[in-house]
């Protein structure tokens, strides 16, 4: 197949006027320029018109979507998720956890390992599993349950990541809590470990990061604002270049002022996530997260006590929002494939226009609307 007379994005360079061979869905050839048609003859090709020619988008922290939670540890509840997300242009993601019983958390990691070894058709493919608890402060615990908040264990985790058979790519953990250096210094070595749910000072964040931690989970979210006084971690993670940012773009989470700043703080660092719960892609009503009761309305999902609980947008509109936010389109879509690939460990294979990759692709029109996706060369919308 042959897409051509499109936008191609190329990473540093922004976009480049061209198209791409795709061959047993992956990458062939990236050109630039107008396609020699005399090289190829009965192949088929699309004119894209001057669309935009994308890679999918990677979502490393989702709760749920379309009704399905994946802590449910359902498997076609998952598989519920993975179509709608691809059906949304995210081709890849990483399923979060809450902060639940290990026993909970086993069944849903068993459950994402049977869905990344039969990933059905049409669906995102599953990139690792991103454990988000229980190794939380009680005090920027958010929507995560105290029922089932712990200290960090080593061993637990590494029984949790037994039971996903090695998928767990990003663990969270509070970085004052008992244990928690020994952890990170341990853990860094098996996936990425990122800062979360924290009341972390200044100091023990920056001792966290030398122990191992290179992530922020949700920046600005479940920790201390950013004073100048008392930096916290948000300081400690934008001087440090290794340190990559989570963000919620969904306009609700964060101030657009914020976005702006955070894109800034964090230059080539940051990740558009959605956090997005199972309200994300349904009605208004009454729903569950973590074991706890929330309520969607108004485009907003809450706890009774008021705390935001998970997010109703998907990562496509996140990517949307930042650019109208007023974030340069290359910036967004790195942030929104090419920097998640890389943290969650799929960079080689995806997260780029570039020859060899998995033909994991999106054309956006001039409004940055959806008008096709592709994976692995197949189009499916």
């Amino acid at each position: 197949m042959i897409l051509y007379n499109a936008q191609v994005f190329r990473g540093e360079e922004g976009f480049i006027r061209g198209g791409v061979e795709i061959e047993e869905g992956r990458i062939r050839r990236v050109f630039s320029g107008a396609y020699d048609f005399s090289e190829k003859t009965g192949c088929e090709a699309e004119d894209l018109q001057g669309s935009y020619l994308i890679p999918g988008l990677i979502d490393i922290h989702i709760h749920g979507a379309a009704g399905a939670d994946f802590s449910d540890g359902d498997l076609e509840g998952l598989q519920k998720m993975g179509a709608y997300l691809a059906s949304q242009g995210i081709t890849s993601f990483a399923p979060a956890s809450m902060s639940l019983p290990y026993e909970a958390l086993a069944k849903a990691y068993q459950t994402a390992a049977a869905y990344h070894k039969n990933t059905p058709d049409a669906c995102a493919s599953l990139a690792g599993i991103h454990m988000e608890g229980p190794f939380f402060s009680e005090k920027r615990k958010g929507a995560q349950s105290s029922e089932y908040l712990k200290d960090p264990d080593i061993q637990a985790f590494y029984e949790l990541n037994t039971a996903a058979e090695g998928l767990i790519r990003q663990v969270d953990v509070a970085p004052e809590l008992p244990k928690a250096m020994a952890f990170i210094r341990e853990i860094s070595s098996v996936c990425k470990v990122s800062l979360a749910h924290t009341d972390a000072d200044y100091d023990t964040a920056k001792a966290a990061f030398e122990a191992g931690a290179s992530h922020v989970t949700h920046l600005f979210n479940a920790m201390p604002p950013l004073l100048h006084r008392a930096p916290g971690m948000i300081a400690a993670a934008a001087e440090r270049d290794d340190v990559a940012a989570e963000l919620i773009c969904d306009g609700v989470h964060i101030h657009e002022s914020m976005i702006r700043l955070a894109f800034k703080l964090f230059p080539g660092r940051i990740c558009l996530i959605s956090d997005a719960s199972r309200v994300c892609g349904m009605p208004e009503g009454v729903y569950e997260l973590g074991g706890q009761e929330v309520i969607y309305k108004d485009g907003v999902s809450k706890l009774h006590d008021g705390t935001i609980a998970g997010a109703a947008s998907n990562v496509f509109e996140d990517m949307r929002n930042a650019v109208r936010f007023g974030i340069p389109l290359e910036s967004a879509v790195k942030a929104a494939t090419e920097t998640p690939a890389k943290e969650i460990g799929c960079f080689k294979d995806r997260g780029s226009i570039k020859t060899g990759k998995r033909a994991d692709l999106l054309v956006l029109d001039q409004d940055l609307e959806l008008n096709r996706v592709y994976i692995s060369g197949k189009r499916i919308k």
